[in-house]
């Protein structure tokens, strides 16, 4: 079924029928598109290739196997002043793509490999208050045997608990996106080029809004935030950090726990006011001097090692390396070019007779 797949591509690009056509000069009109997607004519060859250039896809893109294909559930997205409905087509498109090629590396290796994800038994309590979710965070961090300690690399901790992240392209409105994939594999899609904190919180504010069932009464981005906070810096480390009552504040104390921990200076304050360390008054102040400042609209301090994906990649090399797929393929599945992508396996090869 080569048309649902021209259509995921063209969604994902961001183009219109009339748009994609003009990229091809007109050698594929927009009428004949229509057809190709709802597969009421094939295209020939010359067609595909014109359209996978048009694209930025590979030719074998049309011809991906429908054992991998894959439902999103309906996402929560955490905008700033609000996205188009064509962005978000957008987004959900290219995370249908990705998630897709991951699964399918996945099926390459015995499927018992690879843990599945399990909802924390504490997501089934309901939230009623904001301050039940500190609970709540705790309780995830040690069924996830993560302690209190800084956590080094968010997004490993989030893949070795089944949880699928993908870093994307996307406009200046959209920071975040979470869904179900197959009602049963979480997905977290955060924006490429944030600052590290940025993203760190986005990617904790977007598991919040998988794990925590929020009643109606709650405001849904404020408890995703809430949770982003007590899961990436617990009460107990915020308390021990700051102690249980402050009056005042030094930014460069601020900063130093901005690196430890990897979230912002002014995470940090919200999370001394949730917990009761600081007065409204002191919060209020505080904000006032970063607004008089310019500082509120900037993360404080230097920028911070970015967080990264690498299992999809790793994977992809062990696929080649054991044989379960050709470089080609593999170089179609990560997006490079296969010239460059052996380069790399060549560059990273283990050679010669290795002995135990």
């Amino acid at each position: 079924m080569i048309g649902p797949r021209i259509k995921q591509a063209r969604v994902a690009a961001g183009f219109s029928l009339r748009q994609l056509a003009d990229k091809t000069n007109n050698y594929v009109t927009a009428q004949s598109l229509h057809k190709y997607e709802l597969d009421r004519a094939t295209p020939g060859s010359d067609v595909l290739l014109k359209l996978a250039k048009a694209l930025d896809v590979k030719v074998e893109f049309f011809f991906r196997p429908n054992a991998a294909a894959v439902t999103l559930g309906g996402p929560a997205f955490r905008t700033r002043s609000g996205a188009s409905a064509k962005e978000l087509e957008s987004i959900r498109a290219r995370a249908k793509d990705w998630v897709e090629k991951y699964l399918e590396v996945e099926s390459l290796f015995p499927e018992k490999r690879f843990k599945r994800f399990r909802m924390p038994k504490v997501s089934a309590k309901p939230v009623r208050k904001l301050e039940q979710i500190e609970e709540i965070a705790a309780a995830v961090r040690k069924e996830w045997s993560l302690g209190i300690d800084p956590i080094d690399k968010l997004i490993e901790v989030l893949e070795d608990r089944g949880v699928k992240v993908a870093l994307v392209e996307a406009e200046g409105e959209v920071d975040g996106l979470s869904c179900w994939v197959n009602d049963d594999i979480p997905l977290v899609l955060v924006k490429k080029n944030q600052m590290s904190d940025r993203l760190r919180f986005s990617i904790a504010h977007e598991l919040g809004h998988l794990l925590l069932n929020v009643h109606d009464s709650v405001k849904r981005e404020k408890a995703a935030d809430r949770f982003a906070g007590a899961f990436l810096v617990p009460e107990e480390a915020v308390k021990a950090e700051l102690g249980e009552n402050r009056q005042s504040f030094n930014f460069d104390e601020l900063k130093s726990l901005r690196v430890k921990y990897g979230m912002s200076v002014q995470a940090w304050i919200y999370r001394a006011h949730d917990l009761g360390i600081i007065s409204n008054s002191f919060f209020t102040h505080i904000f006032q001097v970063l607004r008089s400042t310019g500082m509120h609209k900037k993360e404080i301090g230097e920028n911070l090692p970015p967080e990264q994906t690498k299992r999809f990649e790793r994977l992809v090399l062990q696929a080649v390396e054991e044989d379960l797929i050709s470089p080609a393929k593999g170089a179609e599945l990560l997006k490079v070019r296969l010239n460059d992508f052996r380069k790399q396996l060549e560059a990273g090869a283990i050679t010669g007779n290795v002995r135990p």
